[in-house]
């Protein structure tokens, strides 16, 4: 669904859905490129913030954000970092996935939600 959203009938959440699935068609096509060893996970990110995330909050301004929403759009950005970031190797040498505070604290608590704040104009 294209162009401007309507009202009712969960449009918006539609648009939303559509714009995570473009998101993750922009990742998948760079993948070589995140999963380089020779690039940076800090240059990684950067390719994020700037290839990835814009196609995901494109037009964000007129979203009417509910926290079904934000769920949604935190859910899609956690598991692109973790994927930048990869495991975390314990003392005991097993791997764990890292946390949700982890990756906050990793990216500065810069996540998606709050670039979408930053964007709107009010």
């Amino acid at each position: 669904m294209h162009g401007q959203p309507q009202i009712g009938n969960n449009s918006i959440e539609e648009e939303i859905n559509e714009r995570i699935s473009l998101g993750n068609k922009a990742f998948y096509a760079n993948q070589d490129l995140f999963k380089s060893k020779l690039l940076t996970k800090n240059s990684k990110l950067c390719m994020y913030k700037t290839l990835v995330r814009p196609v995901v909050t494109y037009t964000c301004e007129t979203w009417v954000m509910n926290e079904n929403i934000k769920t949604k759009l935190r859910i899609f950005e956690r598991k692109v970092l973790r994927r930048i970031y990869g495991p975390t190797k314990e003392k005991d040498d097993t791997w764990r996935i890292k946390s949700n505070e982890e990756l906050n604290r990793l990216t500065g608590n810069k996540n998606i939600i709050n670039h979408i704040k930053a964007q709107r104009l009010d």
